[in-house]
């Protein structure tokens, strides 16, 4: 059993002797501090790394929590981590950053973290903030690993967390969906039917295939095992750690940098980036979507900042709620909703139509064909559209294929892609009101010096040039596309264009010989 949230008994005054008069108010407080990271290894743990790291030259130690993953031990990740256009620039301003780098073996999958004893009590000692990111974010992940993971996961992080001597604040961090079964979502908890215990007691006593059966039941309104478990982790939050310095951090949809610290770096094709770069490409060409709802897409370098400030915010609140001998029965959790929907609200369909702007300007050299790519609000008539689209001309390419003795995949490939199509589908076809009034206070409580280190008003984000950068960005960083070979891809994109236009005209006038061959037979 978990024991009971115990006080933090780290000295509330125990930054004052590291601070710099030279730093702002945020340097000062990761001044001689010990942070902790679980989900290092991903797309905003790379840019958390290098932006303290970079923008708080006072910080102690940033200690990794990394597993072996494909073979691969935790020192060979790490140095495939730094190795990096991202932390070029930190080699440059930073040239041994690597000093305050401390990887520690772990994997949030297996009880206690994985952690060997004495790594524990290291972690114990020494750390004074932890942002625990680590999450399997694959929507249709098996129940069981997701609930290891993102629950299970959770929890372990909140036991040490409760452990630690020096600890000034947990950011635990979530989504801003794990409550889309909600048509609204405020910056506060919500109650669930299914509690994570209950869910743990249940699937404990299954075998995968049960589990397998069952789960569409206990999704109930949540669309995927990703949101339901990143929603029960927050539960856990809401119920471990009412007397602990933590804060619950909900990013919407993550996509690429807009500035720091290279202008549109991204490195997965997660989420709305795999359909662009689907459509770009000329294989995705249709798409279960409604272009007038709004995107929620933030750049990861912003949504970094806003995370980097909310841990700040957390302990501070947490000295005055100390200071002023709150009701400790109260739960008053700080819960930070990073959206861009309202401040700086972008359609899907405005979102698409920037793409494709920027799109025939940079296109990608690998494209296989001209990009033909429609939304469809309708389910129906967006499988109409896949048909036509999608499956007969991969059965005819295939069989193309397969005439001049090699082996077919297009079809195999359209199935991957209908399957992420299928996953994703949910969030482009409905949408929530946010509140983000708590984002919006961490912003205008900044001074002036900090505003300038972390800038995450999105107000100030001006679409058009982002996604300029952010299809730049997946050229050069997903594709290693380099834009030295711009005016080569515009080329084949002509090519393409003529050949798109050819196949059209064909096509048009096959049918129309069809359905004058039919007149004629029935006159």
């Amino acid at each position: 059993m978990t024991p009971p949230c115990q006080t933090n008994t780290v000295d509330l005054n125990m930054n004052e002797a590291k601070t710099d008069s030279h730093f702002t108010a945020i340097q000062n407080f990761y001044n001689g501090t010990n942070v902790f990271i679980t989900g290092g290894t991903g797309f905003m743990g790379k840019v958390l790394i290098d932006k303290l790291l970079r923008t708080c030259p006072g910080i102690e130690n940033i200690y990794l929590l990394i597993r072996k993953k494909k073979g691969k031990d935790i020192h060979t990740r790490i140095e495939e981590l730094f190795d990096d256009p991202l932390f070029d620039k930190l080699r440059e301003a930073v040239p041994k950053f690597r000093h305050k780098i401390v990887t520690i073996s772990g994997d949030c999958s297996i009880a206690g973290l994985g952690l060997s004893l004495t790594d524990r009590q290291t972690l114990i000692s020494n750390i004074n903030v932890i942002f625990h990111a680590a999450a399997t974010i694959k929507f249709d992940e098996n129940l069981k690993l997701a609930v290891d993971i993102n629950v299970h996961g959770t929890k372990d992080v909140i036991q040490l967390g409760k452990e630690m001597t020096q600890l000034k604040c947990f950011i635990h961090v979530s989504t801003a969906y794990s409550n889309c079964h909600l048509d609204t979502v405020e910056e506060k908890f919500y109650d669930y039917s299914i509690g994570y215990d209950h869910l743990d007691n249940m699937i404990s006593k299954l075998d995968s295939r049960a589990i397998e059966e069952i789960t569409p039941k206990i999704l109930d309104k949540w669309p995927n095992t990703y949101t339901l478990t990143k929603a029960l982790a927050e539960d856990l939050v809401k119920n471990e750690c009412a007397d602990m310095p933590v804060g619950v951090f909900r990013p919407a949809i993550v996509t690429s940098t807009s500035k720091e610290p290279i202008k549109g770096w991204i490195d997965n094709l997660y989420g709305p980036t795999g359909v662009v770069a689907g459509a770009g490409s000329g294989v995705l060409r249709t798409m279960h979507c409604d272009k007038n709802i709004n995107a929620n897409i933030v750049p990861v370098d912003m949504t970094v900042n806003a995370l980097i400030v909310s841990a700040y915010d957390v302990a501070n609140k947490k000295i005055e709620k100390r200071s002023s001998e709150a009701e400790k029965d109260v739960c008053d959790i700080p819960i930070y909703n990073y959206v861009s929907s309202v401040q700086n609200p972008l359609k899907w369909g405005e979102f698409t139509e920037l793409n494709m702007r920027y799109g025939f300007i940079y296109p990608f050299s690998s494209a296989i064909w001209y990009i033909c790519f429609f939304m469809n609000k309708s389910a129906f008539v967006n499988k109409l559209y896949t048909v036509f689209l999608h499956i007969i001309p991969a059965l005819l390419i295939d069989f193309i294929i397969i005439c001049i003795g090699k082996k077919p995949r297009l079809l195999k490939t359209y199935k991957k892609i209908h399957k992420f199509a299928n996953v994703i589908s949910f969030f482009c076809t409905n949408e929530w009101t946010f509140t983000n009034d708590n984002v919006q206070k961490l912003w205008s409580n900044l001074n002036s010096g900090d505003k300038e280190l972390f800038p995450f008003d999105m107000s100030t984000l001006k679409w058009d040039e982002y996604i300029s950068h952010y299809m730049i960005g997946m050229r050069m960083y997903l594709f290693k596309d380099d834009l030295s070979n711009v005016d080569e891809a515009r080329k084949k994109w002509t090519r393409l264009y003529w050949m798109h236009q050819t196949t059209k005209a064909f096509l048009i006038a096959l049918l129309s010989y069809m359905l004058y061959s039919v007149y004629r037979m029935i006159i």
